[in-house]
């Protein structure tokens, strides 16, 4: 036998891959598909219409449900819940049970509630009793009811700045991901008030051709997630604060924009997600090209293949 299938195990399907391991009181249906090197611990159920990648692990007491693919090197905790129709009625079925997708390298924390038809992105982390209403996006840590991005994966917090007293009024600081550059602008206090100032050749790195105000945005949303093909910008965010994840494919930082003295500047082919905003935060973005839909990159594989790190 190609694979280990526990004497107390119900493994009905033929399809099962090299090295796996099928614990107690398991049960795989007939057109289960699971692959090589997966673990499925005690009490898991697997329904008909599921496909299960290489060298994942299912914990003990989840039942995958029809319509449910888990790529390779996923990680289900115990007892998390996976459901496949969001209006369920005794004895009455859909056409077709919604689709939900556990992407390459994911991990669902125990008790975690998976609602049918989302998709958990790449490396993306569910917190343990969270409860999955909408996508995940790659990279992304989720927790909470409903789930809320709180963070992302191998994420360096570059400078707090509400700590860190060296940064400098008038400094640049060079990011590990190249032309990411944070600055402390000069900021000139007076008894009229503040006043903080940029100009182009001087902390400014392009003349703008476009700006934009976001504002109002509720604390539990994000704002960006894509990059620019072409496109330079210069964030500030003028009131209350946000955070900023830029990632270039191979390297993600963080940085908090909590004063008009503090900007960033995003260059072209570098992802960028804006998150964590104050009630009262404005962001104000200075662009060095009008709008043009086509230099937008909005899907997180195809930024990757283009910066060649996929």
């Amino acid at each position: 036998m190609k694979f280990y299938k526990h004497p107390q195990s119900i493994v009905e399907s033929h399809n099962i891959g090299r090295n796996s391991r099928i614990w107690a009181f398991a049960h795989v249906l007939s057109n289960a598909v699971v692959g090589e090197e997966c673990n499925i611990c005690d009490h898991v159920f697997i329904e008909n219409d599921v496909i299960i990648g290489n060298r994942v692990t299912i914990k003990c007491g989840v039942q995958v449900w029809d319509g449910v693919r888990i790529a390779d090197d996923v990680f289900i905790g115990p007892n998390a819940t996976f459901t496949n129709d969001l209006f369920p009625r005794s004895k009455k079925y859909p056409e077709e049970f919604s689709k939900t997708f556990v992407l390459e390298g994911a991990s669902v924390g125990a008790n975690a509630t998976i609602l049918a038809g989302v998709t958990i992105g790449k490396k993306a982390m569910v917190g343990a009793g969270a409860v999955v209403t909408k996508n995940v996006p790659p990279n992304a840590i989720v927790a909470g009811n409903p789930a809320r991005i709180i963070g992302y994966v191998t994420t360096t917090m570059v400078v707090d700045n509400k700590q860190d007293k060296s940064f400098l009024q008038g400094e640049v600081r060079q990011s590990d991901i190249p032309g990411v550059e944070f600055l402390r602008l000069p900021v000139i206090p007076d008894m009229r008030g503040n006043l903080s100032y940029a100009e182009y050749g001087q902390f400014l790195p392009f003349i703008p051709k476009r700006f934009f105000l976001v504002y109002g945005v509720p604390s539990k949303e994000i704002r960006g997630e894509h990059a620019h093909k072409t496109l330079d910008q210069f964030l500030l965010c003028v009131n209350g604060s946000c955070t900023v994840m830029v990632d270039d494919g191979s390297c993600r930082e963080e940085y908090i924009l909590d004063s008009p003295g503090t900007a960033l500047r995003i260059p072209p082919m570098v992802w960028g997600v804006q998150y964590k905003y104050s009630s009262d935060a404005i962001l104000l973005v200075l662009a060095s090209d009008v709008y043009s839909n086509e230099d937008y990159i909005r899907d997180y594989d195809e930024f990757l293949k283009a910066v060649g790190t996929r």
